[in-house]
């Protein structure tokens, strides 16, 4: 810090204050502080600018390691914290470190708040685990009275899903479902109540969150025979979709002609021209900004706990048509 000092032509204290963003410093010296510290290749360090402060304006992030779409929402908090003026300090779920041992990384951070993306833990486990401490729910409908929900209507978006497909021709619509993970249970519910609206029969395999899932729905579906194969599948979301997709195509199934494939989330992968897969899109950018919102209103204006729900978006692209037959 002496350094940045002498070569901007300023005191220590006023470096400090450039540092920690408190008022006093002109815009001119402010300049001349940060370009002396970039020229210098210096870096303050925040932990120690944090000691003996009441806030630390720290948000903390739970989500699980490989779930694509997690990471786009965690992306999507990054600068939606960052225009308020919160640091990010991201703890990741693992095989190996389950997501109790997450929150308690957070915590120990000295967090304001915890943004929990997929919680699986039950609301009665995590308000015991965070106490007091400002709590959003991302991507899931957490019960509990002191915890903010953000999340995508499920239910809609499913539905949007089954009536596109029903649109196109098909009635034979198979959904692989998502077992226990977030949002599984609204997202199965609104597949049978929609095919039963329509008058179609619900069908539905085992699916699951990742690529092996949907290949190991692939070879169930490639065991029928071809008369009583399902026209189009709904996958739990676009991972179990791509793994569908990919063993399908590599028996000889053509999709969308022979079996229409539909995914739920809008991951990157998705949109890829060789993918092209007909999606549900989620808005990771609102679901971020409602995320930490929440936990602002809760911090800064001592609010009460809310439900957000952001409503998704049916993306057709190029894996369904109407059936061949």
């Amino acid at each position: 810090m002496e350094d940045v000092a002498a070569k901007a032509g300023v005191s220590r204290a006023l470096v400090s204050i450039v540092f920690r963003g408190a008022p006093g410093a002109s815009e001119s010296a402010r300049q001349r502080v940060l370009t002396a510290a970039e020229e210098l290749g210096y870096q303050p360090d925040r932990r120690a600018s944090r000691l003996g402060r009441s806030r630390t304006r720290m948000l903390g992030v739970v989500f699980s390691l490989g779930h694509d779409f997690h990471a786009e929402v965690v992306d999507g908090i990054y600068p939606a914290a960052d225009e308020h003026g919160y640091e990010v300090v991201l703890s990741g779920v693992s095989p190996r470190r389950d997501e109790e041992a997450a929150i308690r990384a957070v915590l120990a951070e000295r967090c304001e708040g915890v943004a929990l993306v997929g919680p699986q833990l039950s609301g009665r486990r995590i308000a015991g685990l965070v106490g007091r401490l400002p709590t959003v729910a991302v991507l899931r409908d957490v019960r509990g009275p002191t915890v903010d929900v953000v999340r995508s209507d499920e239910a809609a978006g499913v539905t949007q899903l089954v009536e596109h497909l029903h649109r196109l021709g098909h009635e034979r619509i198979l959904y692989l479902e998502g077992g226990t993970a977030p949002g599984a249970g609204p997202r199965r519910r609104a597949y049978g109540s929609t095919m039963a609206r329509l008058g179609l029969q619900p069908a539905t395999l085992p699916g699951g969150l990742t690529e092996e899932a949907g290949a190991h729905a692939a070879a169930r579906i490639l065991e029928q025979p071809d008369g009583r194969r399902p026209t189009a599948v709904a996958a739990f979301n676009d991972r179990c979709a791509l793994g569908l997709l990919h063993l399908l195509i590599r028996h000889g199934v053509r999709v969308p002609e022979d079996i229409s494939v539909v995914g739920f989330d809008d991951i990157t992968a998705a949109g890829h021209a060789h993918i092209d897969l007909t999606t549900v899109h989620q808005d990771t950018d609102a679901l971020a900004n409602l995320a930490v919102n929440s936990i602002r209103q809760r911090l800064e204006h001592d609010a009460a706990p809310t439900r957000s729900i952001v409503p998704p978006t049916l993306v057709v692209r190029g894996t369904t048509a109407a059936p061949s037959h």
